[in-house]
């Protein structure tokens, strides 16, 4: 009879051993550190206002005239949505923000880019420049110069006077159409510098085959630049939309709302209501509003570039 000889397991090779994880100890926080000075201001500077923003827009607290402030709840955003000037300011806004940066800004910017690409190398650089010149400058001076621009006895009227054709006080008759106008005249360069550098991104040997193949400027714009090129719009409307709803400076130079809350923004009737009417609760509450608004745009379009990736 033949006995097996109990297995021992010293003729077996040694498996795989695992890997071991990396301990997370002081090493990590030796990385971490070139970053505390960055979120200890971002704390400070972005958070606590944030926050300090939040807890008195729940409150009834005022400049004058109040010896301590009450909670007041949500009675701050229910009187927003029963006030007839918030409800249109919140329109004015909206059309605000459509009219001058989803298609002023980004349409003139793109085909400012797109051209500037055939242009000879003076012209690039004189078009640059002066379409840079009007970004660069402060928001008040440029308020200043197109509110001499559209005023009665402005420029424009000049210009019409001259070819025999009739004026009108634009301030007065077409207040948000003047300020959007204003508001592209200034922002449109920063919609030209993102899509020149798109535009030098696209493959010239793409272009040339669809040259070759026949297809026309409007039909490589349209199914060969313009989808190439889309995570930069996406980009390019999400930074917009954010900057022109926070325009303050260049609506309340050129009519500071007027006339009767034709051109008054949230921005400027958050201030109106904070500053010229004492009630800081209740403006801090807009501001929320405002903020909930520019968030809202922001997960669009991020959901936009997600879906790229």
């Amino acid at each position: 009879m033949t006995t097996t000889a109990p297995h021992t397991g010293l003729g077996k090779a040694p498996g795989p051993t695992a890997p071991r994880r990396p301990r997370r100890g002081p090493a990590a926080l030796v990385r971490a550190m070139p970053l505390t000075p960055a979120v200890v201001l971002l704390l400070l500077f972005l958070a606590g206002p944030i926050a300090y923003c939040v807890s008195i827009a729940f409150t009834d607290l005022q400049l004058t005239g109040q010896a301590e402030d009450s909670f007041v709840g949500f009675d701050n955003f229910t009187r927003a949505f029963g006030d007839e000037a918030f409800l249109n300011a919140v329109w004015l806004t909206l059309v605000f923000t459509v009219l001058s940066s989803l298609i002023g800004q980004n349409t003139l910017g793109l085909a400012l880019a797109a051209l500037m690409q055939r242009a000879s190398k003076p012209v690039r650089t004189l078009t640059g420049g002066i379409v840079v010149t009007a970004w660069v400058l402060p928001e008040v001076v440029a308020g200043f110069l197109l509110y001499a621009f559209f005023r009665r006895e402005g420029t424009l009227n000049a210009i019409l006077d001259w070819l025999h054709l009739p004026s009108q006080n634009w301030l007065f008759t077409l207040p948000i159409l003047a300020v959007s106008f204003a508001n592209v005249w200034r922002g449109t360069a920063f919609s030209m510098l993102v899509y020149s550098a798109a535009l030098n991104e696209i493959p010239r040997e793409i272009t040339e085959a669809a040259e070759v193949d026949g297809a026309g400027g409007r039909r490589r714009m349209w199914h060969i630049t313009l989808p190439m090129i889309r995570r930069s719009i996406a980009t390019n409307l999400m930074l917009n939309t954010l900057q022109t709803l926070s325009v303050f400076g260049l609506i309340w130079v050129m009519t500071r709302g007027g006339p009767g809350g034709r051109s008054q923004t949230l921005p400027l009737f958050m201030y109106e209501q904070a500053f010229q009417n004492s009630l800081i609760g209740y403006g801090t509450a807009v501001a929320l509003l405002l903020l909930l608004v520019g968030s809202l745009f922001s997960l669009v379009y991020l959901r936009l570039l997600r879906t790229e990736v």
